[in-house]
C-alpha cells in the first residue's frame, strides 16, 4: 500500500481494511517503520523499536482474528506499560538496561485486542514532568514546529501520533500526562475515570490512584474503541468503577437526550497567567455549545486549586521517595544526586522529610475536592477550562541548567523539612505556569478529555479540556464526536505531517 494512504487512515479504519481483505498486517506495519525512519531521527519519538520482531508478528495475524484491532501497530508509553523481554527503562538511566520479564496487565489486553508492537516511545524520566526530555534519550519534538517540545510525560507518543508514524498508542495520565500532550500537539485525549482501565495485579494503586494507563489517539471513534477494550473489572485492583454496559463506540454517536448545563473557567486555580490563546480557545467552544442551545455559565468550581497541588507536590514527594527506597535495594547500594535528574531526586529527599500523618492528611484534601466537584456535575453536565494555559514551551525552556540544579540542591539540603515542599514548589512552578488545570481530574477520579479546537497564531495547537463526573465517559465521547464533524475541530486529518 502506498504511504500517503496508511497517513489518512486512523486504527479504526486499518482494522476494517485488515478484516475485508484489502490490506495485511504486514503492510500496514512496513509503512509505519517508513514513516518512522523518515519523521524520528527529527522528531526522537520512539526510542526502542522492534521492527524484525514485529513484522514477524504481523505474518502471523490469523485472518479470523477476533480481536477488534487485528492486525494494527501500535507503540507503547515506555514507563509501566511493559512488553516481555523489552527494554522498559522509565526514561531514567538507573534502569537504561532493564528490560520486562512478562507482559504487563494493559500490554495483555492490547494484544488480545490484536495489535501489533512496534517497541516505546520517549518519556521523561519516570513520567515527573510535563515535557520529554531526559537525558537517557534527549528531547522529544513536537511535529508542528520542532523547536517546540510535544509535552509529556506523554510526549513520544503524542509526537509520534501527531507525526503519522501511527494513529493510536499507549499512553497514561498522572496530572495531565495524556490531555498535556494532546493539547500540545492537536490530538484526543481523554483520561478516563480512576480504576476503569486498572493495571493490576500488583500496580493498581499508580500515585495513589492519580493516574491511570490509557492512549492518545488522532480520531474519538479510536479512543473510544480503545475504551471498549480496555475497561475491565480487576478483582485485586485497588480502585474499581462499574463497567459501562453499551459499546463506548455506539453510544459516542447518539445524540443527546435533553439540552445541557455547562459552566466554565479560563482562571488558573493556582493564580498563574493564563494566555489569550487559552481564553479564546475555550470561549469558541462555548460559543459553539450556546448555538446548540445549550445552558453555558461562567462559574469557579470552589476547589482550593493551590491547597490541591501542594498536595498532588507532596504525593509525588512520597511516591518518588518510596521508588528510591526499592532502587537502592534492587541495586545493593544507596542512590545519590548524580543517579537521576534534578526533579527526581528533589522529590526524593522532600519525600524523606514527609511524615505519614501529613502524607494521609493530603490524600484526605482529594476526597475534599472529589465531593466538592460532584456536587458541581449535580448541577452541571461538564465543566470547561483550558487544557494548557499557554501552547507548547520551547525545547530546552523548562529543563533546568548545571547552575540552576545546584542552587536547587543546595537549597533542599539547607531547608529544614517543614520548608521542604517549599522548594518543590519553587521548582515545578515554571512548568505548572503552562499545566495548571489538568491535575484536578486526576485526584478527584474523574473523567476528562482534550479537545483539539485551536491554532495559535504561531501555528501551534492548544487544547480545550472538558470534565464530567464519573463513570460518565460516553457523555465526554458524545460531546467530542459531535465537535469533531465541525469546522472547530482542528485535529490530525491526514493531510499534515512533519516531513
Amino acid at each position: 500500500m502506498e504511504l500517503d494512504t496508511y497517513l489518512k487512515w486512523d486504527a479504526t479504519e486499518m482494522a476494517q481494511q485488515i478484516r475485508a481483505k484489502q490490506v495485511t498486517s504486514a503492510e500496514l506495519l512496513s509503512c509505519s517503520f517508513e514513516q518512522l525512519k523518515k519523521v524520528n531521527p527529527r522528531l526522537n519519538a520512539v526510542v526502542h523499536e522492534r521492527m524484525e520482531k514485529a513484522l514477524d508478528e504481523a505474518h502471523h495475524i490469523a485472518v479470523d482474528h477476533q480481536g477488534p484491532f487485528a492486525g494494527v501497530p501500535l507503540l507503547l508509553k515506555n514507563i509501566s506499560q511493559a512488553l516481555e523481554g523489552e527494554l522498559l527503562t522509565s526514561g531514567s538511566r538507573l534502569l537504561e538496561q532493564s528490560k520486562a520479564s512478562r507482559d504487563s496487565n494493559f500490554v495483555k489486553r492490547l494484544r488480545t485486542a490484536g495489535f501489533v508492537f512496534m517497541g516505546h516511545t520517549n518519556a521523561p524520566e519516570f513520567g515527573l514532568k510535563n515535557i520529554t526530555e531526559p537525558r537517557l534519550y534527549g528531547p522529544s519534538r513536537n511535529p508542528w514546529d520542532p523547536a517546540f517540545s510535544p509535552g509529556g510525560s506523554s510526549g513520544g507518543t503524542a509526537a509520534a501520533i501527531a507525526s503519522g508514524i501511527v494513529p493510536l498508542a499507549g499512553a497514561s495520565d498522572g496530572g495531565g500526562s495524556i490531555r498535556i500532550p494532546a493539547s500540545f500537539t492537536s490530538l484526543f485525549g481523554l483520561k478516563p475515570t480512576r480504576g476503569r482501565t486498572p493495571v493490576g495485579p500488583g500496580a493498581g494503586r499508580q500515585w495513589q490512584g492519580a493516574s491511570i494507563d490509557f492512549a492518545l489517539s488522532r480520531s474519538v471513534r479510536d479512543s473510544a474503541a480503545m475504551l471498549d477494550v480496555l475497561q475491565v473489572i480487576q478483582p485485586e485492583a485497588a480502585f474499581q468503577t462499574p463497567l459501562f454496559a453499551e459499546s463506548y463506540k455506539a453510544a459516542m454517536e447518539k445524540p443527546f437526550k435533553q439540552k445541557l448545563r455547562i459552566a466554565f473557567s479560563t482562571v488558573s486555580p493556582v493564580g498563574t497567567p493564563v494566555s489569550a490563546d487559552a481564553r479564546e480557545a475555550v470561549m469558541k467552544t462555548v460559543n459553539w455549545l450556546e448555538s446548540q442551545g445549550h445552558i453555558v455559565e461562567e462559574k469557579e468550581n470552589g476547589v482550593d486549586g493551590h491547597q490541591l497541588m501542594r498536595n498532588y507536590f507532596l504525593m509525588n514527594s512520597g511516591e518518588m521517595a518510596s521508588l528510591v527506597q526499592d532502587l537502592q535495594q534492587a541495586f545493593g547500594r544507596p542512590l545519590t544526586a548524580e543517579d537521576m535528574e534534578i526533579e527526581s531526586w528533589l522529590l526524593n529527599r522532600a519525600g524523606e522529610a514527609v511524615n505519614a500523618a501529613a502524607f494521609s492528611a493530603s490524600l484526605a484534601s482529594w476526597d475534599t475536592a472529589a465531593a466538592q466537584m460532584a456536587a458541581l456535575h449535580q448541577a452541571y453536565d461538564f465543566y470547561i477550562t483550558p487544557a494548557t494555559a499557554y501552547p507548547a514551551p520551547a525545547i530546552g525552556e523548562l529543563t533546568f541548567d548545571t547552575y540552576a540544579q545546584l542552587q536547587l540542591k543546595e537549597k533542599m539540603e539547607q531547608a529544614p523539612a517543614s520548608q521542604k515542599q517549599e522548594i518543590i514548589w519553587e521548582m515545578f512552578l515554571p512548568s505548572l505556569t503552562y499545566t495548571p488545570f489538568t491535575q484536578l481530574a486526576n485526584l478527584t477520579g474523574q473523567p476528562a478529555m482534550s479537545l483539539p479546537v485551536h491554532r495559535c497564531d504561531n501555528g501551534l495547537p492548544l487544547g480545550v479540556q472538558v470534565m464530567t463526573g464519573k463513570g460518565k465517559e460516553h457523555k465526554l465521547l458524545q460531546l467530542a464526536y459531535q465537535l469533531e464533524q465541525t469546522d472547530l475541530w482542528v485535529g490530525m486529518n491526514g493531510n499534515h505531517y512533519f516531513a
